[in-house]
């Protein structure tokens, strides 16, 4: 299923998409909006939302039919994820994450290993989380230091990885690591480890005190001699970066579809606001300056949208591509977000700046989609190398 209606010609989500749209909004808004500012506030992890989505089966969407998931198409996810941030940002991490660190298995793992991993991930009772970045290595990852070395039936991990969304909360962890420190290039020497929270070895740090998505826990992942069946490998040995960066391609659109829903989530707020707050005599949404804000966020908040589904229809075809289209996507989306969200902020000036409306939490949730998955400054990057050849 694509962006297009099949058979019509003509460029509009199907009904399906649509039917999609509205019931995850409905659920977002009964069931995961009453608890968005008391999850920020504490910095808690949203109990609430991770029930209502896995009860509702929108916590893994992606997941194909054959491993107990949806099998929702890529654009269908990203509907998801830009549903439930347009409330709670935080919240939206639950499906976005659990398709981060199961897309490089959907890609490249064997049938025995997405047998053993999707299907608990698809009926909701385990989570997954993504492991490639760490202190040194970040942007830079093919500098990373956390080692795997084969002794008989066993991988064994040592290495500390760091930015882990939803550690602590994961069962099964997607992990990059050295395999051969000697390959002719440091990127042909990483391969990618599915690891269990039970594995002898394994252990999760203290949360990281963040600006935003406070609901969704930061924390480092420890491998001490950590020791996994030979068979958790995902794809062949030295390929693990490869299949890190495919995965790319197919969940930046999900980081765009976050940033879409966090700022249509702030617009729609501000609206609210300007038709209700009166100076002067009139409600202030009556002056033209405030309405050319309004008209400059809506408009860019619907070229966003579009970039994002055009990015995750391109990225689930294959098309050649979909590398620079999911790049151009999260980074115009994300900067969109900040710029949307700042805005918002000042349309409603002092009240804004308070913790009695969602747009400061807004504000400061949006700044995340500019840096995590790749920095913007990275992804104008791939762009450009896309672009140049």
């Amino acid at each position: 299923m694509t962006p297009a209606s099949a058979g019509t010609g003509v460029y509009q989500l199907s009904e399906e998409h649509q039917a999609l749209r509205e019931a995850v909004r409905r659920l977002a808004e009964k069931e995961i909006a009453p608890y968005a500012a008391d999850v920020d506030e504490r910095a808690r992890y949203p109990t609430e939302a991770h029930a209502a989505l896995t009860r509702s089966g929108f916590h893994a969407v992606h997941i194909p039919e054959e491993y107990g998931g949806e099998g929702a198409d890529a654009v269908a996810a990203c509907i998801v994820i830009e549903e439930v941030a347009r409330v709670c940002a935080s919240s939206s991490l639950i499906p976005a994450v659990n398709k981060l660190a199961t897309v490089p298995i959907m890609l490249a793992a064997s049938e025995e290993l997405k047998k053993q991993v999707l299907p608990s991930i698809a009926a909701g009772e385990a989570m997954a989380s993504y492991a490639l970045s760490e202190r040194e290595a970040g942007s830079d990852t093919a500098s990373m230091r956390t080692s795997a070395r084969l002794d008989g039936d066993y991988w064994v991990l040592n290495g500390t990885k760091c930015w882990i969304t939803n550690a602590g909360q994961s069962s099964w962890y997607t992990v990059m690591a050295v395999s051969d420190p000697n390959a002719a290039k440091k990127s042909q020497g990483i391969s990618a480890f599915a690891v269990h929270q039970d594995d002898p070895g394994f252990s999760v740090g203290l949360e990281e005190r963040k600006l935003g998505i406070k609901g969704s826990p930061t924390r480092e992942i420890h491998l001490e001699n950590c020791a996994i069946p030979a068979n958790r490998i995902i794809g062949e040995p030295g390929t693990g970066l490869k299949t890190a960066l495919r995965t790319l391609d197919h969940t930046r659109p999900t980081i765009g579809a976050q940033a879409v829903g966090i700022a249509q989530g702030a617009l729609d707020t501000a609206i609210v606001y300007v038709k209700e707050r009166r100076q002067f005599g009139r409600a202030i949404a009556e002056f033209q300056g405030l309405q050319f804000m309004v008209a400059d966020m809506g408009m860019k908040i619907e070229a966003a949208r579009h970039l994002v589904y055009v990015a995750a229809a391109k990225a689930e075809r294959g098309d050649p591509d979909a590398g620079f289209v999911s790049g151009a996507a999260k980074c115009f989306a994300s900067d969109v977000a900040m710029e949307v969200t700042t805005d918002a902020v000042q349309l409603l000036g002092g009240a804004g700046y308070t913790r009695d409306f969602p747009l400061e939490r807004m504000m400061r949730d949006a700044k995340i989609t500019q840096i995590y998955e790749g920095t913007n400054q990275i992804q104008r990057v791939i762009m450009a190398r896309h672009l140049l050849g």
